[in-house]
């Protein structure tokens, strides 16, 4: 679904899964800076909305979820996950209670297979499953930002910023009275700098939630009752995730930046060693320079120089070995 935003003032398309809205309005590190700052707003409109209606919708969330949401509070913002039989990572949602309705945002592109997924789930719940990208569009606004929320829009707040479910129709106008517009690339920095993973970047088929710091943000260990909860709890108690999300701060004076799936390997060993992970993410950041988001085996040592192709590369623990 193509934004209109994309008419703005010197807007460059995004690309691949996040394609429909703006990478950038020209001037990347001036949008981070205002993102950082908390001004301007960042339009997610791409992103799938989903809703959760009915009197059973907590206490039936709950029981599929890898979040404890049965009296989860209206207005209360949480993120949740939703696992394969054997603990793999399918589905990423940010989701908010109104008071009556759950409301949840998540990658492009996702929503139709998890709108699938719930109804085959649904049995006797008096739950009603909806897809609203069509009419509603996600909106970012940074932390710190005092912009206003028009009357009857639901906010779902969090340490990072406030996402913002706003009517499609008001898109436009929302921006001309809130803007600056930051790009997608800006929002993409901040979240390599805060070690935010996201579902598709930092997962592949066999990641765990163990393996990139999830444990606690998004899934609930005292809860069970969810598909996957057996491996979640058998890591958590008897083992060690197989790989480990790390941070990269990257040799400034290369030009390129090593691109998502770039094979990781000690810097003793050369470009030709073993490869021990790969680059998920990666980003220049208005004050860090070249960085970096890269799942890595677990028992690569922390004071090992890396290769990231042939970047040098330093790597910041996310998750503890």
């Amino acid at each position: 679904m193509k934004s209109p935003l994309l008419s703005l003032p010197g807007a460059v398309p995004a690309e691949g899964v996040d394609e429909g809205v703006a990478a950038h309005y020209g001037d990347l590190f001036r949008e981070q800076r205002a993102l950082a700052d908390g001004t301007g707003f960042v339009d997610l409109s791409h992103r799938g909305v989903i809703t959760v209606s009915g009197d059973d919708r907590l206490s039936w969330l709950h029981l599929l979820l890898t979040q404890h949401v049965s009296e989860l509070p209206a207005g209360q913002a949480t993120e949740a996950l939703i696992l394969s039989a054997h603990g793999h990572i399918e589905h990423a949602l940010y989701l908010v209670d109104d008071g009556t309705t759950v409301w949840a945002h998540v990658e492009p592109g996702t929503q139709d297979a998890l709108i699938a997924y719930l109804e085959s789930m649904k049995f006797f719940y008096r739950v009603e499953v909806a897809d609203r990208t069509g009419d509603i569009a996600v909106v970012h606004l940074p932390a710190g930002s005092i912009a206003d929320v028009p009357d009857g829009v639901v906010v779902r707040e969090t340490a990072y910023g406030r996402d913002l479910f706003l009517p499609r129709a008001d898109l436009e106008s929302y921006a001309a009275a809130h803007g600056p517009a930051a790009g997608l690339l800006a929002h993409e920095a901040l979240r390599v700098e805060h070690h935010r993973p996201r579902l598709g970047f930092e997962t592949d088929h066999r990641t765990i939630p163990h393996e990139l710091g999830w444990i606690g943000t998004a899934v609930h260990l005292q809860k069970g009752c969810y598909r996957g909860q057996e491996t979640v709890a058998r890591v958590q108690n008897l083992g060690k995730p197989p790989r480990r999300l790390v941070f990269l701060h990257l040799d400034g004076s290369e030009v390129h930046l090593p691109v998502p799936g770039t094979e990781i390997r000690l810097a003793d060993e050369g470009p030709e060693g073993r490869k021990i992970g790969f680059v998920t993410t990666s980003a220049r950041h208005h004050e860090l320079g070249p960085v970096a988001l890269a799942l890595v085996k677990r028992n690569v040592p922390l004071d090992a120089r890396l290769l990231a192709g042939t970047t040098a590369a330093a790597q910041e623990v996310v998750v503890e070995p």
